[in-house]
């Protein structure tokens, strides 16, 4: 007789305003402000070894009615972050870039264009990668 599995929990989406370092597995949905590339290499070159596939980097400035933040997209996610569009981000993470908080997905995550792409209205001051924190030790 074969187990029944598992029935699979609906997500719980967080808003960009709830952001914690430290924190992962997060779903959002979020509206794509900005793109910028910052680095594209490999492709030419050497046709194998580590370096001979292409690496795309781009950060985009993405947020909800809470706040916004900068999301880290890396190679194919790099395509699907046009601006105006709404993408979901599933088992999202917060990685720290020099005291500063960056969303992330890798590749346990996924990245999609959402399917009810209900018009978000984006609030743009309240910037959580403007923020600075500083790692405190605790000692016993």
């Amino acid at each position: 007789m074969a187990e029944a599995s598992p029935a699979l929990r609906k997500p719980v989406f967080t808003k960009v305003s709830e952001l914690r370092p430290g924190t992962n597995g997060l779903s959002l949905n979020v509206k794509v402000i900005s793109t910028k590339m910052v680095m594209q290499r490999g492709g030419g070159g050497r046709p194998s070894g580590p370096q001979a596939r292409q690496m795309r980097i781009a950060e985009c400035l993405v947020g909800d009615e809470t706040g916004i933040i900068i999301f880290t997209a890396r190679n194919d996610q790099v395509d699907l972050m046009k601006e105006g569009k709404v993408v979901t981000l599933r088992n999202a993470k917060i990685d720290m870039y020099k005291g500063s908080m960056r969303l992330a997905v890798d590749r346990w995550g996924r990245v999609e264009v959402a399917e009810d792409s209900a018009d978000i209205t984006v609030k743009e001051d309240n910037n959580l990668s403007l923020i600075e924190y500083e790692l405190v030790s605790v000692e016993a």
